[in-house]
C-alpha cells in the first residue's frame, strides 16, 4: 500500500488533527501548525492504514527487521501497529534519569535488525536519543521511520530516515517569532516537558 503526503494529511484532516494557531512543540520551537496525532491514532482504521503503508515502506527500503522500537510516549501506538503489520515484536524505550533506555524487561539480541518507528519528526532529537539507546542495547538500526517528517527531510536522526509524509512546516525559536505568530496566544501540546 502506498500513501502520498496528501493521503496522510487527509487522514489527519479527517480526524480533526491538523491544527492551526500558535503551538509550542515538544522541541520547544514555536509553530503555526500542529499535528495532533493522537486524534488520528485513536481510530484503529486510520492508524492501521497509516502503519500498513509505513510497514510497506520499511520492507521496500530496509528489508526484513527483527523488532520495531519506538520512543515513549508518542511512538508507542504507531510503533506497535507498524510492528503488527511487519509481523515482529514491538518494544519501546522510555526515560530513566533523563535518558532513553529499554525497561520493563525488554531486551534485544546483539545485532538485531531494528526499525525505529516514530510518530512525527521535527528536529529529530527524540529519534536520535531513541537510536542511541537502541545501539547501546546492541541493536543495529537499519532504518528510522515516521508517519510525518515536519523538517522536509532536513532532520538528522542518526540513521536513514523514511517518512510517509514530508512537510516543511515552519518552526521558530521563542526569541525569533514572526509578528503574526507572536500575536496569537500559545498552546503547549508537546509531551517532552511533562513532569516525569
Amino acid at each position: 500500500m502506498t500513501m502520498t503526503t496528501d493521503d496522510v494529511l487527509n487522514e489527519f484532516r479527517g480526524a480533526g488533527a491538523l491544527r492551526e494557531g500558535h503551538f509550542v512543540l515538544s522541541s520547544g520551537l514555536h509553530s503555526p501548525v500542529f499535528l495532533q496525532k493522537n486524534l488520528v491514532f485513536m481510530h484503529a482504521d486510520r492508524c492501521e492504514r497509516l502503519c500498513r503503508a509505513l510497514a510497506d515502506l520499511i520492507r521496500a527500503r530496509a528489508g526484513s527487521v527483527d523488532y520495531v522500537i519506538s520512543p515513549a510516549v508518542g511512538g508507542i501506538i504507531p510503533g506497535y501497529e507498524t510492528a503488527r503489520q511487519l509481523g515482529v515484536p514491538s518494544i519501546y524505550v522510555e526515560r530513566e534519569g533523563g535518558e532513553f533506555k529499554l525497561r520493563r524487561g525488554f531486551s534485544i539480541e546483539p545485532g538485531a535488525r531494528i526499525a525505529m518507528v516514530e510518530d512525527i519528526v521535527t528536529t529529530g532529537l527524540s529519534s536520535r536519543e531513541c537510536i542511541d539507546a537502541i545501539r547501546k542495547a546492541g541493536g543495529d538500526v537499519v532504518v528510522a521511520a515516521c508517519i510525518v517528517d515536519r523538517s522536509g527531510g532536513k532532520a538528522d536522526v542518526g540513521a536513514p530516515l523514511i517518512a510517509l509524509a514530508s512537510l516543511e512546516v515552519p518552526a521558530y525559536p521563542a526569541d525569533a517569532l514572526p509578528p503574526e505568530l507572536a500575536a496569537i496566544p500559545t498552546t503547549d501540546p508537546g509531551s517532552r516537558r511533562l513532569a516525569g
